[in-house]
């Protein structure tokens, strides 16, 4: 089903987890509802609370400090958002700026997100070589702003502004 965002004691994002998980800590009062689905409830004989969207835990867990998100082909579309970095269009695949023959690595400053047929056309050039022309500059996520990110499209829509991630 649905995924809720858990926040630290500090409201800074900390994962994801799913609806039943934060179901459960919010009764054993772990964590409080900072915002909800609206008009969506959790009834039960002697609970009733609103559906979280976004919980914030009560007590601040120290996490080890992540100075980067860490690199993936999934994470590569869901930071440019499944749209292809040349046309436009839906992307299922994600292509190297500078090739790897080249020596271009795994990294989010050298990988877009691509449809195949541009990736096809592109293949072991440059995109100046290849004559085709990036929409959008490729950029390294922060550790938080990538797990926003992972969200999902519909549930950031119902975030609340100050949780947003910036456009």
């Amino acid at each position: 089903m649905r995924e809720t965002l858990v926040l630290n004691a500090s409201f800074e994002p900390l994962a994801r987890v799913t609806l039943r998980r934060a179901v459960v800590l919010v009764l054993q009062d772990k964590a409080v509802v900072e915002h909800a689905h609206p008009g969506l409830r959790v009834r039960a004989a002697d609970v009733d609370l609103p559906l979280p969207r976004v919980i914030r835990l009560c007590r601040y867990v120290r996490v080890p400090f992540r100075r980067r998100a860490p690199w993936s082909r999934r994470g590569v579309l869901v930071r440019d958002q499944h749209r292809c970095a040349y046309c436009g269009r839906r992307a299922t695949t994600v292509d190297h700026v500078v090739p790897r023959s080249r020596g271009g690595g795994d990294t989010w400053l050298n990988t877009v997100a691509s449809c195949a047929e541009d990736n096809h056309r592109k293949a072991d050039r440059t995109p100046e070589q290849a004559g085709m022309r990036l929409l959008r500059a490729p950029f390294e996520p922060t550790p938080s702003d990538a797990l926003l990110l992972a969200l999902g499209a519909a549930d950031r829509d119902g975030l609340p502004e100050w949780l947003a991630l910036p456009a």
